[in-house]
């Protein structure tokens, strides 16, 4: 896959060095060109000179080609307004922004921009928002049977009971990551858009659970 990062300093640069390690390809913008070195000299990745939300810059870094895009730089509003070109302009479909303000964070995850706020982030959150991958293993029990794993559903999946998942699936929400907080959902609790679910699993069914979830969700 091909991802562009806007801003290198520690979080950027971390995400960038870690992205390459798992064989994607990379491109990071920084409008300020010594802030590259933090790559190390074994980032084989594009080091693009620039401000992050300029379409000129973005092209250059290959946004067209893009499969994801993160706004990690030092401004919130830099950050969300490159996230919306991204997405807007460009069609980039996997997006996420870093901000330093929780209270904004909220308010973009609601427009459907993914965020992580400082309080919270690292650069493993980051890898967790841009890559679209499937069942992340959290925690698996001693004896190495079951294990609770987050598992992204197919966005036809939104508005279903979580009960109904349970029944469909085989498996316990264990619960929810909802705008960037933790809850034990109550029994009658919906899967919402940008809800994060977290599943208590036979390990041994972990990819026929996947597969249950990323298909369109089976008429009632």
């Amino acid at each position: 896959m091909y991802f562009v990062i806007m801003g290198c300093g520690r979080v950027g640069s971390m995400l960038a060095v870690s992205l390459e390690k798992h064989g994607h390809r990379v491109a990071v913008i920084d409008r300020d060109e010594s802030a590259f070195r933090r790559l190390g000299p074994g980032f084989d990745g594009l080091r693009i000179p620039g401000i992050g939300f300029d379409r000129e810059t973005l092209l250059r870094a290959g946004i067209k080609e893009a499969d994801a895009f993160a706004a990690v730089s030092s401004g919130d509003n830099s950050n969300i307004l490159a996230a919306r070109v991204a997405r807007e302009t460009f069609g980039v479909k996997q997006v996420v922004a870093r901000i330093y303000d929780p209270g904004r964070a909220e308010v973009y995850e609601r427009l459907g921009i993914p965020t992580v706020a400082t309080v919270r982030w690292t650069s493993d959150q980051m890898v967790r928002k841009i890559l679209p991958m499937g069942a992340l293993p959290e925690h698996t029990d001693a004896s190495g049977k079951i294990m609770i794993a987050e598992i992204p559903p197919h966005p036809s999946w939104i508005g279903t009971p979580l009960q109904r998942i349970e029944d469909a699936t085989g498996s316990r929400v264990t619960y929810l990551t909802r705008l960037g907080d933790g809850m034990i959902p109550e029994a009658d609790a919906v899967f919402q858009e940008g809800d994060l679910l977290h599943l208590s699993l036979p390990t041994s069914r972990v990819q026929e659970i996947e597969d249950v979830l990323k298909s369109v969700k089976p008429v009632d």
